[in-house]
């Protein structure tokens, strides 16, 4: 057959055999059947052994693999056991923690489950919406969700916002009239209703014509399984950083095994020397590490209303330069408000009105008459413009049940979108009374008089200019204005014709305000070199002035429209993207563009989005912020992040969070590499000059897996540094391990690594080889310990105080008192020591803490 927004409701139900009432309880076993339920595939998750077989992908891990094979071989069973632990363990952990985020996100989308009303054999039964069929009749009221496409067969003043799906804000009217017009438009087809819109005002039936995936919702969502997720800046940082590191291993392992074959080392030997070099130079909690701070980001950040999806996204945020932000509810407060009214030739705020004045009284009167929306306890039900109007009655104590009982309503003509006029009939007194809403260019032409302080007067020529220049300054600030007029009838029932003859009372400015926090977090955001970014469906007008007033737009100049955007090439558009910082009246098509636009320019792009034409935005970003109060189950899917509250000031706290983990974990990985550093010049000391092997590898992973982990994983705490967003965002092309991270590595290892050679040095001069390993274990470990306190930061400990993260403090004891255990009880292949021998490797590692915080106090810089 034709299109159904083609065909007439008759010929609608006649294809999809629907009865008047409603389906029978064997047709609908019959469809269930053969439709399958009302939801949304997703792709096959991923098994719990596949998460963990993916941890295994790492080339430091496989290395290690190799490592414990090959030491396994040749009889070292000790240490090829401890190495295969650690891997599985931090295997183990990364699945884990995959796992909890799928659950957490499972949690939020049984949350969002909602409740359909259809009529079946004749009674109208609330179902699960994952149950409604093809075929079935909804029952569609104010407030209600829609949960399926479906052709409308009854329309009384209904009204759908459809914004999850086309982007406009304003709701729609809807008809049940057939549309003879061949290829309309989505937004145009006014006989449809579609799955995940919602009902505004009035109500209506509708035969549902397609479920699930057939939707136009499920049509967009299936583009989604295509796009590609992009790695964080971390992620790409770390692999390379991995390979570079595996390369440098491997080279230098390679020279030093050549060099002990040449001075005639057994070959076994020599293969053991160059297995604990590697072992030392390999960070093995590293990945575990990255995770467990990242994990425990996003725990603080759920606190904060910003659920992370991803946890690589964690670290992504603080790399952010731009951030791409709808207005409706994430700028703004979603609530439609009164912010001024002109009556009696006055400006007057919405909070100044004065209910001694007869003017004020009157007119906020019959915007609360002129009204379909009630407020039931804390449910308000209604179209959002008129939820205003009983709003600013609700602010004077005028209650609209109240109001509208002294004033009985006895006759209507209801709002349509031709006419742009609402007019209802009262009963006040004796006589009625005519009330009219609405635009003001259609109501101007019919008023004849006007309320004045003085009275009623004639509507004179300088009357109608003072009004329409009233009209204009109002709707320059991008305000939306409704007229009120009234007139007196004879009669309660009144037609289209009646609407003339009025008397003007005022006009009321209506606009979303913004919430009262985003002008300081877009401040937040300029200052910290973020770019912030207004993408709207709505009119350049008023995005312009909301952008204004929270410090988005400087000159009017930097707003454009989608059609202008339409007309540029991506070229084009890529050279004036930085011009812009309002684009509104834009389609899901510009959103892409506009991202790839930034992106193209080098910049690390945040979106923000709730509606299902979002959805391909939010995956294109580089972190997609979707909204968890408004926001569609596609919407969520496709995101990296959700906003429990819908806020701006989230998306600026998080990537405040995001910046300071980032630090936290680079200290963390210079207190690894640093570590391991030391050890590698002990190493090649040792090779150098023919010395016995310092360490055996059991000595190194204890020292990176018992005692370094849990230091790392304190660094990865340390409290969030405000100074970080008066900071530029860092460039994402610059590699992990720069000169400068480099150098310091580099330096710091060498302190570490000399006191390690000394404590050797000082064992073997013992004559006993198996004390020096000791000592040269001990203090390695030891020193690293003291190490943690100068990687929390690159200040000196007293001017971020020495006391300000407790968890450095208590990882310290309790490497501490595993490393003087080892040493008691002679585990891990340690021999006994003397206690001047112990308390010289105390001394010995307390240096390099005195020598690094000593030149931190004296020359580092503030941040």
């Amino acid at each position: 057959m034709t299109e159904y927004y083609q065909a007439s409701v008759k010929e609608v139900m006649k294809e999809l055999d629907v009865p008047q009432h409603g389906l029978t309880d064997f047709e609908v076993r019959y469809r269930q059947k053969r439709f399958g339920y009302n939801e949304l595939k997703e792709g096959k998750p991923k098994s719990a052994l596949q998460v963990f077989l993916e941890q295994f992908q790492d080339f430091l891990v496989i290395i290690l693999i190799f490592a414990a094979i090959i030491s396994m071989f040749l009889g070292d069973f000790e240490s090829s056991s401890v190495i295969i632990v650690v891997i599985v363990l931090n295997a183990i952990l990364g699945t884990i923690q995959h796992i909890k985020a799928e659950k957490s996100l499972n949690s939020l989308k049984a949350m969002a489950a909602p409740i359909s009303k259809v009529l079946r054999d004749g009674q109208v039964i609330e179902i699960p919406s994952r149950e409604v069929i093809v075929g079935d009749i909804l029952i569609l009221e104010a407030g209600d969700y829609i949960s399926a496409d479906g052709r409308v067969i009854e329309s009384y003043s209904l009204q759908v916002n459809e914004s999850s799906l086309t982007g406009e804000s304003l709701a729609i009217d809807k008809t049940a009239q057939k549309i003879n017009e061949p290829d309309v438009s989505l937004g145009d087809k006014k006989n449809m209703v579609f799955s995940g819109s919602f009902v505004t005002n009035g109500r209506g039936q509708a035969i549902v014509t397609a479920i699930g995936m057939d939707t136009e919702i499920g049509k967009i969502a299936s583009l989604l399984d295509s796009a590609k997720e992009k790695k964080t800046p971390l992620q790409v940082s770390l692999d390379q950083f991995g390979k570079r590191l595996a390369l440098g291993i491997i080279i230098i392992c390679l020279i030093i095994f050549g060099l002990d074959i040449l001075r005639g080392r057994e070959l076994i030997d020599s293969f053991m020397f160059a297995v604990s070099l590697a072992v030392a130079a390999i960070p093995e909690a590293l990945s575990s590490i990255v995770t467990i701070v990242l994990a425990l980001g996003t725990q603080n950040m759920a606190k904060q209303n910003a659920i992370i999806r991803k946890l690589p996204a964690v670290e992504s945020l603080g790399s952010v330069s731009i951030i791409c932000s709808d207005k409706t509810g994430t700028l703004t407060q979603n609530k439609m408000t009164v912010q001024k009214v002109y009556t009696g030739h006055q400006f007057v705020e919405h909070d100044q009105l004065q209910m001694t004045n007869m003017l004020h009284k009157k007119l906020v009167d019959m915007a609360v008459l002129c009204n379909d929306s009630v407020t039931q306890e804390d449910k308000q039900i209604g179209d959002p413009t008129e939820l205003a109007l009983v709003n600013l009655g609700h602010e004077y104590q005028l209650n609209e049940h109240i109001v509208r009982g002294l004033h009985q309503r006895v006759g209507e003509i209801p709002f349509d979108s031709t006419r742009k006029l609402m007019s209802t009939v009262h009963r006040m007194g004796n006589h009625y009374v005519m009330i009219t809403k609405g635009a003001l260019d259609v109501l101007l032409p019919r008023i004849k008089r006007i309320e004045t302080s003085n009275g009623v007067s004639v509507f004179t020529k300088q009357h109608f200019e003072k009004v329409r220049q009233a009209n204009t300054d109002l709707s320059n600030e991008g305000l939306r204005v409704l007229a009120i007029a009234y007139r007196d009838v004879s009669l309660p029932q009144i037609r289209v014709e009646d609407e003339k003859d009025y008397t003007f009372v005022g006009l009321i400015a209506i606009m979303d305000p913004p919430r009262e926090e985003s002008a300081p977090a877009v401040a937040d955001c300029i200052q910290a070199g973020i770019k912030p970014i207004m993408i709207t469906g709505d009119h350049k007008i008023t995005a312009a002035a909301i952008a204004k007033k929270i410090g988005i737009l400087k000159d009017p100049s930097e707003a454009i429209e989608g059609i202008e955007i339409e007309k540029l090439s991506d070229k084009e558009l890529r050279d004036k993207v930085e011009q812009f910082s309002v684009y509104a009246r834009v389609s899901p098509e510009h959103k892409i563009r506009i991202v790839k636009a930034w992106q193209d320019k080098g910049h690390v792009v945040a979106m923000t989005g709730d509606g299902v034409n979002d959805a391909p935005a939010l995956k294109q970003a580089d972190i997609g912020v979707a909204m968890g109060v408004t926001g569609t189950e596609v919407a969520k899917d496709a995101s990296s992040m959700i906003l429990t509250d819908d806020n701006f000031l989230t998306i600026v706290k998080a990537i405040s969070n995001g910046r300071s983990i980032y630090a936290n974990i680079k200290n963390a990985i210079k207190f690894l590499l640093s570590g391991n550093a030391g050890a590698i010049f002990v190493v090649l000391y040792a090779t150098l000059l023919a010395l016995p092997v310092p360490f055996l590898p059991v000595h190194l992973l204890f020292i990176n897996l018992l005692t370094d982990s849990l230091p790392a994983i304190a660094i990865g705490l340390e409290p969030h540094n405000k100074k970080l967003m008066k900071e530029k965002p860092r460039n994402i092309n610059e590699p992990l391990l720069n000169r400068k991270f480099a150098t310091q590595v580099g330096l710091e290892g060498l302190v570490i690594g000399a006191v390690t050679i000394i404590a050797f040095q000082l064992g073997l001069s013992t004559g006993d080889t198996a004390v020096g390993t000791t000592m040269a274990f001990a203090t390695l470990c030891l020193s690293r310990l003291f190490h943690g306190f100068n990687c929390r930061s690159d200040q000196s400990l007293f001017k971020i105080g020495l006391f300000s993260n407790l968890t450095v403090w208590i990882a310290f004891l309790v490497g501490f008192v595993l490393l003087n255990l080892v040493l008691i009880f002679g585990w891990f292949e340690v021999a006994t020591l003397e206690s001047t021998q112990i308390l010289t490797i105390y001394g010995l590692a307390f240096v390099p803490l005195i020598i690094i915080q000593t030149y931190k106090l004296l020359f580092a810089k503030e941040n």
